[in-house]
């Protein structure tokens, strides 16, 4: 190995480090919201993360302290996105999305599925997973805007004997 590959190789590895540390000190500043179950906004801003320090740590046309400002950018996008969404929660639903109701009290609402993209196959599986059979054990099925689904039986009578 040449000298310069090996100082190409330590270059990108340095600048590696420390946009790793910068995303994990600007991620943790984010808070714990930011770590969770991701929906479209949380998607969204890992991805321009992810493009926007792309070429600091390999050293392309940018340059690192391109990278880091881009990154920087973004944490205090996201930092004023999340300050404003908790004073205004229906700018929220807006950009994020709001849950949808898929089953209410055993009964299927098969426009919302369709809708939503989901089948009643994967409703289903989630039910399964939740040791219920049949829709009559399901009080409520939601679709979060995270794309999981919660799932509410229906509660067991307890008779004494």
């Amino acid at each position: 190995m040449s000298m310069s590959t090996l100082t190409m190789l330590t270059t990108v590895s340095a600048r590696t480090a420390i946009v790793m540390i910068v995303l994990i000190v600007g991620l943790r500043l984010l808070g714990k919201r930011q770590i969770g179950q991701m929906n479209i906004y949380d998607l969204s801003m890992i991805l321009a993360l992810a493009n926007g320090v792309q070429n600091a740590m390999t050293g392309g046309r940018g340059n690192l302290s391109v990278g880091l400002v881009s990154a920087g950018t973004l944490f205090i996008a996201g930092y004023f996105f999340t300050r404003l969404f908790v004073r205004i929660p229906k700018l929220e639903s807006r950009f994020v999305g709001s849950p949808t109701i898929m089953l209410a009290d055993g009964k299927l609402l098969a426009d919302r599925l369709h809708r939503e993209g989901v089948t009643e196959n994967q409703l289903q599986m989630v039910m399964h997973q939740h040791g219920l059979t049949a829709y009559s054990q399901v009080k409520l099925a939601v679709l979060e805007v995270d794309g999981t689904i919660s799932i509410v039986p229906v509660p067991v009578k307890i008779h004494p004997h």
